[in-house]
């Protein structure tokens, strides 16, 4: 079984995969591989399609190297090695698919497509909130419009939302979130 959580910028990705996490699914975010792969931890992997010379992993970093890794081995690179580092699981959630290609490398390996929706206002307070290191270049709102621009022109990701499988709103409370993804759940055993 695997789950891969679409969606923009501070949407609620990574907290829905956590949730799952707490269900029993391993987790492992699209940008894993390419932070192992930037700081040299790879004996997770059973393969690596190639090792760079260290770097920071900010998040111009990964979307550079992204690109690169995509160009040269293929648009689903980063769903095949998040799987390889997950190999061991029946039940793996991938958080941070940005691409169609990846989106279709789950769906061909029989998996759900799950995207998370907020407002953008609420997204940026949520940046701002988790103050991760990679979030470090938004310094303000009308910057994290302009990254958020850039990936949809990048990634496409509004039209990711378009071939989802289900879309759940995050501009709820934690709780109400954490329903939400109990009703996905719930569906999950009827699905062929």
């Amino acid at each position: 079984m695997i789950i891969g959580v679409v969606g923009k910028i501070a949407a609620g990705k990574t907290t829905v995969a956590k949730i799952l996490e707490g269900r029993g699914f391993c987790r492992v975010s699209c940008s894993d591989p390419l932070i192992d792969l930037l700081t040299g931890k790879i004996e997770e992997y059973s393969w690596v399609p190639e090792v760079p010379a260290r770097r920071e992993p900010t998040r111009d970093t990964l979307i550079e190297y992204g690109r690169h890794l995509k160009t040269t081995y293929g648009g689903d690179i980063l769903i095949r090695l998040a799987l390889d580092k997950k190999r061991d699981c029946e039940k793996v959630v991938i958080d941070g698919v940005r691409s169609i290609e990846e989106v279709r490398a789950i769906k061909e390996r029989g998996g759900l497509v799950v995207y998370v929706d907020a407002p953008a206002e609420l997204r940026y307070e949520r940046l701002r909130a988790r103050k991760a290191g990679k979030d470090r270049v938004i310094t303000s709102y009308e910057d994290f419009l302009r990254m958020d621009e850039a990936e949809e022109e990048l990634y496409h990701t509004t039209t990711l939302k378009e071939i989802a499988d289900v879309v759940i709103d995050n501009s709820g409370s934690l709780d109400d979130l954490r329903e939400e993804v109990e009703k996905l759940l719930y569906l999950l055993p009827k699905r062929p």
